[in-house]
């Protein structure tokens, strides 16, 4: 089996690819400050579909999601921007908790398993 690892740092990847599997880090927004939780999660998912296009794949092939919020209150702000992103035939299994981010300006990280 082939690995691709995609926009490697020194700790992690942001996505790798198995051949058959892609799998993203946790996508935090690129400009958090000021932004809500709602604009937040609509720059992690914009983030997300230019990881999942580089590695040959797309949001209707996502298999599974992971979501954290900085504030369980903030779930319809972050569902209003998924719902909006959401294609309806392609539903993925999902988990939402509740989690304390590394950085106080995000409310939001998604990480997402994709098959090609």
């Amino acid at each position: 089996m082939t690995i691709t690892r995609h926009h490697v740092g020194e700790r992690f990847a942001l996505a790798v690819d198995t051949g058959q599997l892609v799998f993203t880090n946790g996508q935090v927004a690129d400009a958090p400050k000021g932004a809500d939780t709602k604009d937040q999660t609509a720059q992690v998912l914009h983030q997300i579909d230019r990881l999942l296009e580089e590695a040959g794949t797309d949001k209707r092939r996502i298999v599974n999601a992971t979501i954290w919020l900085a504030d369980l209150k903030d779930l319809p702000q972050m569902n209003a921007a998924w719902d909006a992103w959401l294609d309806r035939q392609s539903v993925p299994a999902r988990a939402c908790v509740g989690a304390q981010l590394a950085n106080p300006d995000w409310k939001v990280e998604i990480a997402v398993v994709a098959t090609k």
